[in-house]
């Protein structure tokens, strides 16, 4: 599958979480959770010590999602990227979103070898499903 037709699949969902995010609305991963929720998807922040995040619901690792996602965006230093990789294909979560700055070729070649349709070295989410800063 080509970027576009991997981007198109990865939105076509309706359930999302965001590792790495983030209560600081400077922040990306703060950013990319208000994405979903401008467009009225349904989305999980992913962090292993905040409590609340712009009210969506918030989990302190991804074994804990309470309900299956279509699509996980990753916002976070890529040394743990690596480590969600190996967590969400144990999970069943299939399509990954590595936002710049998150990836690395080795999360990037793992994915890929675990079968998992992965966003990566490219466009950010933040452009491509649209965001408002407000």
């Amino acid at each position: 599958m080509n970027l576009d037709a991997r981007i198109k699949d990865f939105l076509a969902g309706q359930t999302y979480a965001v590792a790495g995010a983030s209560s600081n609305r400077e922040k990306y991963g703060n950013k990319v959770l208000r994405c979903y929720q401008q467009h009225a998807r349904e989305v999980f922040a992913v962090h292993p010590r905040e409590t609340d995040i712009e009210g969506a619901p918030t989990v302190t690792e991804l074994a804990k999602l309470p309900k299956a996602i279509h699509g996980l965006s990753i916002v976070t230093p890529p040394p743990v990227t690596e480590k969600l990789v190996e967590e969400a294909a144990k999970l069943g979560i299939t399509r990954l979103w590595m936002q710049p700055g998150a990836e690395s070729p080795k999360a990037v070649a793992r994915a890929e070898e675990l079968g998992l349709s992965v966003i990566a070295n490219g466009p950010c989410l933040l452009v491509s499903l649209g965001y408002r800063e407000r």
